[in-house]
């Protein structure tokens, strides 16, 4: 089923899945509720009461905040109210999530899913899936919210916290100047940064982190393709030396949980090098805030424990405005709020298959002297010419092998690696397959990804009849002989979520999974 409502139905998985003229729209709906709450305002215009609607929080790894504010934000709505005991379920016995959910969905008429998970990717999977079932069954579609996924995000994380950025600057969005602080390399709430920080018109970012924790390269590369300006450092010693300092910083925990016993073993400088000293408070300019994902460490916090009672604790504030950021959250999704909304949305995704170019055939082109098994020219047929064009002769032979074993080119055939007709200096393969007389589009597809660049020609009669030029796809998914590396990921073959992969192309031979966000080079994704 189909809403014209701009959020009814809409799922979070990142923070991307709003838009920027959404997330405002977010932002301003929750200034309003907390308003309304604080000063004893009426409070029924954002209150969904709807006892058909149900919400289940399941949280298959532990949180305290994130789940306790959305219990709260979904009680607030009078709405039904399931907590799903992962622990003592089936969950443990295998069973795949996607059956768990299937099951779930069943009993309500309309349903909204908090999921937190270790695997990453878990929503967008199952916005997917859920989504053609809802359509088999005539069922209107449920929505998932992520409350954070593994090393991946933590949108609904990240829109408290740019409430609260935005709270602090008395509602000014024209630019933002933040200190990103601690493990940058396993935090979630760092991650979802790189599209939220889009809330403001200007960004200047400062990672301050070792380098054995600091910020992955892909979240890096996206902040400054964003417009964002980002400088790095190693430790909050050359910060502070660099008298260049913001007034909002943003302090994660390590997650020693998710490291190696390699960086285990350096935990006490790791964390000196991320935790605020005393001697530095006279440094600080005014109304700078220090904020934080909570839990902090009881023992060991980066923020200790002297600045609780001080002006820069903008943590326990950033703490309560969860609960109001969620609860206009599950408002929006539940298409409660957001008839009134006139910003951009989302583009519609599109699957751009330009990729295969239908080049026109302006004159009988003969082939005796181009495509040869062996001696003898071919007659009819297949010729794939221009494989990996100027790469050098080993990478050909492998980009051919590859060809043949992915398409399955088990029958009478020729190939090779030969000078180049412009240059002795350059290679490329041919491939002339005698016993073949087209090449249907899903192979052409399947083709343009295993090695774009290349030339299909279709031969009838000693002459090139349709001749097809492939460039990158935009998009890879569907082929058994990919996967995301990503051990992770709820595509990873040893998950057994039967999920199939699916890359998107972000320039320069890059490709990052749709579900785990993970940046792979091209030759990576490839099994064979």
């Amino acid at each position: 089923m189909t809403s014209k409502h701009p959020f009814r139905g809409r799922s979070i998985a990142v923070s991307a899945d709003l838009s920027v003229d959404e997330q405002r729209y977010l932002y301003q709906k929750t200034r309003e509720f907390k308003e309304a709450w604080t000063h004893g305002g009426d409070l029924s215009p954002f209150r969904i009461e709807d006892p058909q609607l149900s919400v289940y929080l399941m949280f298959f790894e532990d949180s305290t905040r994130t789940k306790e504010s959305f219990r709260n934000a979904a009680q607030f709505h009078n709405v039904a109210v399931n907590i799903f005991d992962a622990k003592n379920s089936s969950i443990t016995k295998s069973e795949s999530i996607v059956d768990t959910i299937k099951m779930l969905f069943g009993y309500s008429q309309r349903s909204i899913f908090i999921l937190r998970t270790r695997m990453e990717g878990v929503c967008r999977a199952l916005q997917e899936e859920l989504g053609r079932y809802a359509e088999q069954i005539g069922r209107e579609a449920p929505v998932f919210i992520n409350g954070g996924d593994g090393r991946h995000e933590h949108p609904t994380q990240e829109y408290l916290d740019e409430f609260t950025f935005l709270e602090q600057r008395q509602w000014d969005d024209s630019h933002i100047h933040l200190a990103l602080i601690g493990d940058l390399l396993h935090g979630r709430t760092v991650h979802s940064k790189v599209d939220g920080l889009k809330a403001f018109k200007e960004v200047k970012v400062d990672l301050v982190a070792p380098l054995e924790l600091a910020l992955p390269d892909y979240y890096e590369k996206r902040m400054k393709a964003n417009g964002f300006e980002v400088e790095k450092y190693e430790s909050l010693d050359k910060y502070m030396a660099s008298g260049k300092l913001s007034d909002c910083w943003y302090f994660t925990r390590l997650q020693l949980e998710r490291m190696g016993e390699e960086i285990l073993k350096k935990e006490f400088q790791l964390r000196k090098a991320v935790t605020f000293d005393q001697k530095w408070t006279k440094l600080i300019q005014d109304g700078t805030r220090f904020y934080h994902p909570l839990p902090r460490h009881r023992e060991k916090s980066v923020i200790p424990t002297f600045l609780d009672r001080t002006p820069l604790n903008g943590w326990d504030g950033q703490s309560i405005n969860g609960y109001f950021t969620r609860t206009i959250e599950l408002a929006i999704c539940a298409g409660w709020l957001g008839s009134d909304f006139s910003g951009r949305g989302l583009p519609e995704e599109t699957r751009d298959e330009s990729f295969i170019h239908e080049e026109p055939v302006t004159r009988i082109t003969q082939v005796q002297d181009r495509f040869k098994v062996g001696i003898k020219p071919v007659d009819n047929g297949v010729v794939i010419d221009h494989i990996a064009k100027g790469y050098s002769p080993e990478e050909i032979w492998h980009r051919i092998d590859k060809i043949r074993r992915i398409l399955n080119l088990n029958c009478g055939s020729s190939h090779g690696v030969f000078h180049s007709e412009q240059s002795d200096k350059t290679f490329k393969g041919i491939i002339s397959l005698p016993d073949v007389m087209r090449i249907e589009k899903y192979d052409l597809k399947k083709l343009a990804a295993v090695s774009p660049g290349c030339t299909v020609n279709i031969i009838s009669k000693q002459s090139v009849k349709e001749k097809y030029r492939l460039s990158m796809p935009p998009q890879i998914f569907k082929f058994e002989e990919i996967s995301c590396k990503n051990p992770e990921c709820v595509t990873f073959p040893a998950a057994c979520q039967h999920v199939p992969p699916f890359f998107y192309n972000s320039g320069e031979k890059i490709f990052t999974c749709r579900y785990c966000g993970k940046d792979h080079e091209y030759r990576e994704i490839w099994d064979i």
